[in-house]
């Protein structure tokens, strides 16, 4: 079932590119941009990861972290992240369990089973959604203005 505005956010860990756990949990307190994209070193989510990046600033002025998510291991992500300079986390979700709990899973993609439809979520303080999109069409990109506007009134 989607998941939707006033929702608990799933928690969840997962390995990062550092090679470190993290959970959700751990980011209480802070807002959190919670974000799924199907595969590393792909055209539309490069071009979305490093949005993120060139806009950190922005994101940082409105209390929020970013939390990038996709099914490539934490190797590839490292590498990823390397190549892009990106100054967010990248986490694996090899296992498919945070995007399974946040209903964000392609059955079918080029073949792949199991890699995760592009998603923003925005993720309160208190761990509630306050935003979620889940885009069909992996070459769109979330709405990012709804994103910050949503983060906005969170302040």
């Amino acid at each position: 079932m989607a998941l939707k505005k006033g929702d608990s956010a799933p928690d969840f860990t997962l390995q990062s590119d550092q090679k470190e756990k993290v959970t959700l949990s751990d980011y209480k307190g802070k807002n959190v941009v919670l974000l799924f994209f199907p595969l590393a070193f792909t055209g539309t989510c490069t071009e979305e990861l490093c949005s993120m990046r060139d806009n950190i600033a922005e994101y940082e002025d409105l209390n929020a972290e970013i939390l990038a998510v996709s099914v490539d291991s934490m190797f590839t992500l490292d590498k990823f992240k390397q190549e892009q300079s990106y100054n967010f986390p990248l986490l694996s979700d090899f296992n498919k369990e945070a995007m399974t709990a946040y209903d964000t899973k392609y059955d079918d993609f080029f073949g792949m089973n199991g890699v995760a439809k592009r998603s923003a979520f925005v993720i309160d303080k208190e761990g509630k959604i306050q935003y979620a999109e889940v885009l069909e069409d992996a070459g769109k990109i979330p709405n990012f203005d709804a994103v910050q506007e949503t983060l906005k009134n969170l302040k």
